[in-house]
């Protein structure tokens, strides 16, 4: 584990400028923060993965806190994601709990794993609005019972992957999100993404922590950034188009995953 005491500068600067863009565009807080963390300071991927989820559930609290007084969260699609994600995450905990998270052999599979989530992030940034138009219409034809179960699997499927490598909750939420939801404005659906974001982080950090995988030294230096990053991404959400953040975010995520992945 690496212990830095006092807070580095360079964690709070990394902090501040990826909470600025969870609060803007709900994405980039396992995405970003937990390669930086692997790539240029070295942690261990387990411990990268169990901090940057605490990370993620304070940051992601902040954010949902602004756009909630903003009035961009749908609480009924928060609770429908958690209903499925809490339990998923729950069950993942329990089944990685049996290896050993520290050790060399899974820190390359989390490795793998997070490049593969990075580089699928980086395609539903890319391509999403081709993916909505070309499917996009068969989600409109289902019925309101449908979209909620649908939302519910979302969840679950969110609280695996997140949990194995922190992310997935951002971009891919968002993207699903989109599809069940078309009729949303972008800036509540970001919020919503967000604010299902922190009972899912929370939970998954959670057991992190049990299983001996948190920094918390680390910890403390990423939120001293990012508290007053997402405030400021948060405000900004609903004044910022998305499209000039968008491309620049998703070849950054295709370059380090190939990297992790390679």
């Amino acid at each position: 584990m690496t212990h830095l005491w006092p807070v580095d500068p360079l964690f709070t600067l990394s902090g501040f400028l990826v909470g600025l863009l969870v609060g803007q565009t709900g994405v980039g807080g396992g995405s970003l923060m937990t390669p930086i963390l692997v790539l240029l300071f070295g942690v261990h991927p387990a411990t990268a993965v169990g901090t940057d989820l605490l990370f993620a559930s304070v940051t992601k609290s902040v954010g949902t806190l602004v756009h909630g007084y903003n009035r961009t969260v749908d609480w009924r699609i928060v609770g429908r994601l958690a209903a499925g994600s809490v339990p998923a995450t729950s069950v993942t905990l329990l089944v990685t709990s049996q290896s050993d998270l520290n050790g060399h052999a899974a820190g390359s599979v989390i490795s793998g794993i997070l490049g593969t989530m990075l580089v699928l992030t980086a395609l539903s940034l890319i391509f999403r609005q081709q993916f909505i138009a070309l499917v996009g219409g068969r989600f409109e034809k289902l019925s309101p019972r449908w979209i909620a179960v649908l939302t519910i699997f979302t969840g679950a499927v969110l609280g695996v992957l997140v949990t194995i490598s922190s992310v997935g909750a951002g971009a891919i939420g968002v993207t699903v999100l989109l599809l069940l939801y078309p009729r949303l404005p972008m800036a509540i659906i970001v919020g919503s993404d967000i604010a299902h974001a922190v009972p899912l982080t929370l939970v998954a950090g959670a057991g992190h922590w049990w299983l001996g995988s948190v920094d918390w030294h680390l910890l403390a230096g990423l939120l001293s950034g990012s508290l007053p990053g997402v405030i400021v991404g948060s405000y900004l959400a609903v004044r910022v188009p998305e499209l000039i953040l968008r491309p620049i975010l998703a070849a950054t995520l295709a370059v380090v995953g190939g990297r992790l992945v390679f």
